[in-house]
């Protein structure tokens, strides 16, 4: 007993991290076992974790989310087009406005999507100005709606209309489609919340030379595989969520050929091309269509537990859960962490927001940050916690996708298909990366960093869960 005290100590700490911190403050060894309790404590969810357990329904959930992988996994989505919302996308009207996240009324937006619905309602000339646009939103005239529940998806606040052109995404295994709106590139642009005349000019080229020309490119290309292309933009840096310099890269080299045929003058394809070199972020809508087009082929399986939606719109997160379709799981927005840009304080920001999470839902985003340590340029932490983050994603997913893998990783797949069974019962929460937004509508992005969705959401799908299929 005498020997073993006077010897150095290695301690390894399980749980709570204020043990560690002070050990660490003293200057003794210690290793953090980073460890909750299943269901976070909440003996309803351990419960119910137990219930769902038990033969024979832990069968049938076990044989629905081995569908919902597969589909996952075998899903192949490609590029196939670009239109105006109108034309293409399921519901839309001249009045519809959709936003990211779950559904949110005017009155409760953030200043961020308040900013893009009054400059979007500018945009489509059904508002003379800002004001006249904030009287038309409150008025009830306007139809608010999320993107998920439209096939579309939306960066940040989302917010799509009609006159937008749109990503065509077709998964050619499933025949599926999905849809999101063009990359304003980057900063002071209305998904951000920013709304003045020089993004509104900015929306209006983009509706009557770039939409255009990029339709016209694609009827001349046919497609482009998303899925490979996907895969080496991972294997060249990317994540593709907020990294996206080799996305952008290859996506506009597989459309220049397109875009040089498609007869449009040269000082068009001088603009555009300048545009897209403008920001590397052109690709980001892309990929997320590419996952929402991978997830919804997901959707809808009787007794699966895999989370096809997460979403934010800077008020609420929400889930949407395969087995359980038709419904949201909602608890509060969370205020992202990271590096601020100059001039700006965390007190500034707006809370989360924004449907590019369903990169994270897919597998990629915050999910791969192990083929992309550079973004923690960006988004804040170290190499290493990239690096964890993509070990840790396994730990809450089903399986790994074979197609998308992480070379640093000894080329594993890609972390796919969250399960609310394995996130409820670790209390690992999934990681997301993502730009931050000004809490007020008319700035734009201040900063960008790493969040994770509040436990409720699970909670609450796990419980609903229980409530429908225990019988």
């Amino acid at each position: 007993m005498k020997s073993l005290f006077n010897q150095p100590l290695n301690v390894i700490n399980v749980g709570i991290s204020l043990f560690s911190d002070d050990l660490k403050k003293q200057h003794v060894p210690v290793t953090h076992l980073d460890w909750t309790p299943p269901g976070q404590g909440n003996m309803q969810v351990v419960e119910a974790l137990d219930q769902l357990a038990l033969k024979p329904l832990a069968e049938k959930i076990a044989a629905a989310n081995n569908i919902a992988l597969e589909r996952i996994v075998q899903s192949h989505p490609v590029l196939v087009g670009f239109d105006q919302a109108i034309n293409v996308v399921p519901g839309m009207t001249r009045t519809t406005i959709l936003h990211a996240g779950p559904p949110v009324a005017w009155e409760n937006m953030c200043g961020a999507m308040k900013g893009a619905v009054t400059g979007a309602l500018v945009f489509e000339g059904l508002a003379s100005d800002l004001d006249d646009a904030a009287r038309l939103a409150a008025s009830g005239d306007i139809t608010f709606s999320p993107c998920h529940e439209h096939d579309c998806v939306g960066s940040m606040a989302g917010v799509t209309s009609a006159s937008m052109f749109m990503h065509i995404v077709e998964n050619k295994t499933y025949g599926n489609r999905a849809f999101t709106n063009l990359s304003e590139q980057m900063a002071k642009i209305l998904r951000m919340g920013a709304n003045d005349q020089s993004v509104i000019d900015r929306l209006n080229w983009m509706r009557d030379v770039l939409g255009p020309m990029l339709r016209d490119a694609m009827k001349i290309i046919g497609e482009i595989d998303l899925r490979l292309m996907l895969a080496q933009a991972l294997h060249m840096g990317d994540e593709c969520h907020n990294r996206n310099n080799a996305g952008t890269t290859l996506l506009i080299q597989a459309l220049t050929p397109g875009l040089i045929q498609a007869g449009y003058p040269v000082e068009q394809q001088r603009q555009v091309f300048e545009f897209v070199a403008s920001s590397d972020y052109f690709s980001g809508p892309t990929w997320m269509a590419m996952c929402k087009a991978a997830l919804d082929a997901a959707h809808g399986i009787e007794y699966s537990t895999v989370v096809t939606t997460m979403a934010r719109n800077g008020y609420e997160f929400g889930l949407r859960i395969s087995g359980l379709p038709g419904q949201w799981f909602t608890g509060p927005a969370q205020q992202v962490i990271g590096p601020m840009f100059a001039g700006y304080r965390p007190e500034d920001s707006g809370l989360d927001i924004g449907d590019s999470a369903i990169t994270e839902t897919y597998g990629i985003g915050g999910f791969a940050m192990a083929t992309a340590p550079a973004i923690v340029a960006l988004v804040g932490g170290t190499v290493d916690e990239a690096v964890d983050f993509s070990r840790q994603m396994r730990e809450i997913t089903l399986g790994e996708n074979p197609n998308v893998t992480i070379p640093l990783l000894s080329f594993m797949g890609i972390p796919t298909a969250i399960d609310i069974t394995k996130v409820a019962g670790s209390g690992i929460l999934p990681v997301i990366n993502t730009a931050i937004a000004h809490k007020d509508a008319g700035i734009g992005m201040i900063g960008a960093g790493i969040v994770h969705p509040p436990f409720s959401c699970f909670e609450k799908a796990l419980l609903t869960f229980r409530d429908r299929y225990v019988l």
